[in-house]
């Protein structure tokens, strides 16, 4: 595939939107797609204007079964010209798993609290720091070293301890620029912000990062996904992650639903006069093959509902039937 971090600075007007449902939508779902299925639920992503990918997790497989079929997926999205791929890698082992298959970034995570740390990744703050550093270090052994982001899970407020200081959460950002990470994301893991507190960490992330890479991850718990994902946007955030349909949640925060929906955020990014590259009613049309493929599995989006606004707007098709409402939902992912 082959990856820069120049890849991750979008200029001007442009923003990345990352589909992370590969990933974080599946970990926690009642079931997931063929292999088959999520190809086809790439290529057409793919066709619709993404670029960038969350693919899975190098986890054991004996334990996480939706991820055996990773490498496919590396393989499917090496033959799409311009498509990039992450993976998430909790620890040195899949991080070396990362770098011998070739992906395009390795994912590492952090919480920004010590409780959910220990419960995330049963391991301190300060081990997790040391070990991400030692990710950063290798990487150069790779034959193609790729970008190593880190994510800040509970950027925002914590599911075991509440309130998170911000301060805290900056201080984290900046050491991990220092030791050489090309990206850092804020993470919203279980919904606890709202548009100000977006803004104003958003805003001293922007201060403190200068032209550094950085984005955001965030989750729709308390209906507050998108106009917290307007707020980013307001203060220069230019990469977003989302999932089709809503997929996803947190398997060490109880009650955190889904990401917010790609396909609206989509559709928020257009109207706000940001450029994605993205097709919105084709992206909506691929919604089919989680109907297809995931039954069981709620979805969710307003505009898989209403459909785009227009003298002849509705809803888009029989993708739309498994849409349902978040209003009262309780529903425990990652």
């Amino acid at each position: 595939m082959g990856s820069t971090v120049r890849d991750f600075k979008p200029d001007g007007n442009r923003v990345i939107l990352r589909e992370v449902g590969l990933r974080d939508g599946l970990q926690m779902s009642n079931g997931w797609p063929t292999t088959a299925g999520k190809i086809e639920w790439l290529r057409r992503e793919y066709a619709a204007g993404i670029r960038h990918f969350e693919l899975g997790s190098f986890l054991p497989v004996a334990r996480y079964p939706m991820f055996a079929d990773l490498e496919d997926l590396i393989a499917c999205l090496g033959a799409l010209p311009g498509a990039q791929g992450a993976g998430l890698a909790p620890n040195k082992r899949g991080a070396m798993t990362g770098f011998a298959r070739g992906i395009d970034e390795i994912q590492c995570v952090i919480s920004a609290t010590e409780a959910h740390n220990q419960a995330n990744l049963g391991r301190t703050q300060a081990q997790t720091m040391a070990e991400i550093a030692e990710v950063i270090a290798l990487r150069s052994c790779a034959e193609n070293p790729p970008r190593i982001s880190v994510g800040i899970a509970m950027s925002f407020g914590c599911s075991i301890t509440g309130p998170v200081d911000p301060r805290n959460v900056l201080e984290l950002a900046e050491r991990f620029f220092s030791m050489g990470a090309d990206v850092v994301a804020l993470a919203d893991t279980v919904g606890h912000a709202g548009p100000r507190q977006v803004e104003t960490l958003a805003r001293e992330m922007r201060r403190m990062a200068g032209a550094q890479a950085f984005g955001i991850h965030l989750h729709d718990t308390r209906g507050l996904g998108l106009a917290n994902a307007a707020a980013a946007l307001g203060q220069g955030v230019n990469i977003l992650d989302a999932s089709l349909a809503g997929l996803g949640g947190c398997l060490a925060a109880p009650n955190a639903t889904g990401n917010i929906v790609m396909e609206d955020l989509a559709f928020l990014c257009a109207t706000m006069g940001f450029e994605t590259g993205v097709d919105v009613d084709r992206l909506i049309a691929v919604r089919d093959v989680l109907a297809r493929e995931m039954p069981d599995e709620p979805l969710y989006g307003a505009l898989a509902r209403a459909g785009l606004p227009g003298p002849a707007a509705g809803p888009p098709g029989p993708a739309a039937a498994p849409n349902q409402s978040r209003a009262g939902e309780s529903r425990t992912t990652n």
